[in-house]
């Protein structure tokens, strides 16, 4: 594999265990949906929290959660519906990001709750 998908998946291990700890009960990870993806699929205080992760190393140019198109948004609402109609939830749901940035010193975790709402159409 290569190493920026060695180091998602590294993320998405630390996200797991910072929104355990946190009190989120997970469901799923990488959650398919066809191509699309959903890293985290959790519940906090009942809502249904859709969780995108975004790992860099200590040289990256740019924010981890400003890396997050508006196109990619769409992909990640578009999975959320599909996960929420396959699995009938009725509660209300959430996206979240956690961002985290690995250096040598250690990483850099930040959750940032509602990060983004679903567009209408």
């Amino acid at each position: 594999m290569s190493e920026s998908y060695d180091l998602g998946r590294q993320g998405e291990e630390i996200a797991t265990h910072f929104l355990a700890e946190k009190g989120f009960k997970i469901l799923k990870r990488n959650w398919h949906f066809g191509k699309l993806e959903l890293d985290i699929i959790a519940i906090d205080n009942n809502t249904l929290v859709f969780v995108e992760v975004k790992t860099r190393s200590a040289d990256y140019l740019v924010e981890p959660e400003l890396s997050i198109t508006n196109k990619q948004r769409g992909f990640l609402i578009k999975a959320a519906n599909a996960f929420i109609d396959t699995h009938s939830y009725d509660m209300e749901a959430r996206f979240d990001i956690v961002s985290i940035v690995i250096h040598p010193q250690g990483k850099d975790i930040k959750h940032i709750d509602e990060a983004f709402y679903p567009y209408m159409r």
